[in-house]
């Protein structure tokens, strides 16, 4: 999957350790029954971060969404880890507020930090006891093998059902520091975002401040996770954090303007990638749905269009098919939840084989089938709506439904 270029940003390697000052690990610690899978992870900054952070709406949230939300509420918005662990969700157990908490004074204890500057976060089954014991007998394992090469165990140690390991980082001027943005992701299924998507970490060593951090933060995933669905189930575990920790050394942005923007537009392009590598990575999938909807009376409008097509379950069954039902995406606009007209609307299908306009002014028109199979037999299908009734646009991303998805699914827990 190619990433898209931005004027200004370059491409970098490292995700999580891209930044200066940020360490990472993962180990396999027990959770998995797999010895040579990694299940517990931490990302760590020499320096304490100002943090921002987003969550699951679910209202059946894990734990360590809890936790987290309580320990950055008490440091003031500063962390300096994360700890992660898969294959367990800690969500809807009795004590998991406990084992939750209890990991991260082990993390801390080790780190030689407050407990309150830990963010905590798993994934995995849900309702399953998290057992406290692979914290205990690997915390200084895993604390004493924190590298700046650490950050592709660490990704590798919060991935379940992922077939591939999700990484971005940019890097950028500000007031003529360079400074980077980098971050890792994981989500494969039970994704369907309010707020927040799956787990992800993201680290810059641009000064900010925690408010414009989250304002920024709060922005973008608007703009990306949120405009992301593989399956229509929001997590219980949901969680995006940012950590800055300012030592790229540029003055600290405390208000709106270019630093600011510029900070910002870093922080869409790796969401932005992270997001596209989590649909193409949906379970199951063969295929990256991007839906783009323009011409809306204004943004929100062309969130709920874009996502309401690609959430639909017809209409991503026919494009495993590789069937160009035009009409299934007409299904899905028609009952998105907003408020608009379709007798002025346009609807194309294009790949990297071409273009085939399959509606005009809200009918259809004819298409050559032919051409139809090419585009869509291509592994990055691009869906383009245009409402002609505005300036609003937004983009959402998802996959296809195949039948692996139902076996994955169906068989989870083993």
């Amino acid at each position: 999957m190619t990433k898209k270029e931005f004027e200004g940003y370059l491409y970098i390697e490292g995700g999580v350790c891209a930044a200066q000052g940020f360490v990472a690990n993962g180990l396999h610690a027990g959770f998995h029954s797999d010895k040579n899978k990694n299940d517990l992870g931490m990302v760590y900054s020499e320096t304490p971060c100002h943090t921002a952070a987003v969550y699951t709406q679910n209202k059946a949230k894990a734990a360590p969404v809890l936790v987290t939300q309580e320990n950055l509420k008490a440091s003031g918005g500063i962390a300096r880890a994360v700890l992660a662990n898969s294959k367990n969700a800690n969500a809807g157990n009795r004590n998991g507020k406990e084992t939750a908490i209890a990991a991260c004074e082990l993390a801390a204890q080790e780190l030689g930090i407050p407990r309150e500057q830990v963010i905590v976060a798993s994934t995995g089954v849900i309702g399953e006891p998290l057992p406290l014991q692979p914290f205990q007998d690997h915390m200084q394992e895993l604390v004493s093998g924190l590298s700046r090469e650490g950050n592709s165990k660490a990704v590798n140690a919060i991935m379940t059902t992922d077939t591939v390991p999700k990484e971005a980082a940019v890097e950028f001027l500000l007031e003529g520091k360079i400074c980077r943005l980098g971050g890792m992701a994981k989500g494969s299924g039970m994704i369907h975002p309010n707020m927040a998507t799956t787990l992800n970490f993201i680290t810059t060593d641009a000064a900010v401040s925690t408010e414009m951090l989250q304002r920024a933060l709060k922005d973008v995933v608007k703009v990306t996770y949120n405009c992301l669905s593989i399956d229509g189930d929001t997590s219980t575990n949901d969680m995006v954090a940012v950590l800055a920790n300012g030592l790229a050394g540029n003055q600290e942005i405390r208000e709106e303007g270019e630093a600011y923007s510029c900070l910002k537009q870093a922080l869409y392009i790796v969401m932005m990638n992270m997001t596209r590598m989590l649909a193409a990575d949906g379970e199951g999938a063969t295929k990256l749905l991007e839906c783009c909807c323009e011409g809306a009376p204004d943004q929100d409008t062309a969130i709920i269009v874009a996502k309401s097509v690609i959430r639909s379950p017809l209409f991503k069954c026919a494009m495993f098919g590789e069937d160009a039902n035009w009409g299934r995406i007409l299904c899905a606009i028609g009952y998105a939840d907003a408020e608009f007209s379709i007798d002025q609307m346009d609807v194309e299908l294009s790949s990297l084989a071409g273009t085939v306009p399959v509606c005009r002014d809200g009918a259809g028109i004819p298409f050559s089938e032919e051409l139809a199979a090419k585009v869509l037999a291509e592994e990055e299908i691009n869906i383009h709506i245009n409402l002609h009734q505005g300036e609003g646009k937004a983009t959402a991303w998802g996959c296809d439904l195949t039948y692996d998805y139902v076996k994955i699914n169906g068989d989870y827990r083993s």
